[in-house]
């Protein structure tokens, strides 16, 4: 299928995967970008990189707001750029402006997955600034349940699948991107 996914061309315009924590955004994105021959970025990387601290260093010094400002600017700057596969934070989507943003510069795409497949992937991590509560996997259900209705508003839907490979699933992103009008080079707009 890599054969098939570079046929197609690569992407005019940058392939933004959102969603929840765990949903495999920086996985994926990085086998999708292989297959689609664009640089892979990853938005909270690049808010680390600039900040010279970590995401969890930022939230506590600096609150969320300070950080959901900085992720804007490090978004708006990434989509600014050539195309790639850009991997945002979990809360990115939420907001009205980057949501417009990536609607005008780029795809978004859904990694959509359910709450057990979400806390099976994220439980043993504690590199999530939002999940330091008491009642961890509450949390994430209920960040789930809140963030959904934004989540739902992306372009493209991918549901992830407990036991699909990364590859699989960057092959699956593929194969909805193709139903984007326009969005490959060589491809007419309908």
């Amino acid at each position: 299928m890599e054969q098939e996914a570079r046929k197609e061309g690569r992407p005019n315009r940058s392939i933004v995967l959102v969603g929840m924590m765990g949903s495999g955004k920086t996985a994926v994105g990085t086998a999708l970008a292989k297959l689609l021959d664009v640089p892979f970025l990853d938005s909270d990387h690049e808010i680390e990189r600039a900040a010279q601290m970590s995401v969890s260093e930022i939230f506590a010094r600096d609150g969320e707001p300070f950080f959901r400002a900085r992720e804007s600017e490090v978004l708006e700057r990434l989509l600014s750029g050539p195309p790639g596969v850009i991997s945002t934070g979990g809360g990115a989507f939420l907001s009205e402006a980057n949501r417009a943003l990536i609607a005008r510069l780029g795809v978004s795409v859904w990694l959509k997955a359910d709450l057990d497949l979400l806390w099976q992937r994220v439980r043993h991590k504690d590199t999530r600034p939002l999940l330091r509560t008491p009642n961890p996997k509450q949390t994430l259900a209920d960040l789930l349940a809140k963030r959904m209705p934004h989540y739902e508003m992306a372009q493209v839907a991918v549901e992830a699948e407990p036991g699909l490979s990364i590859q699989d699933m960057a092959e699956k992103v593929v194969a909805h991107l193709r139903a984007v009008d326009g969005l490959f080079e060589g491809e007419k707009d309908a």
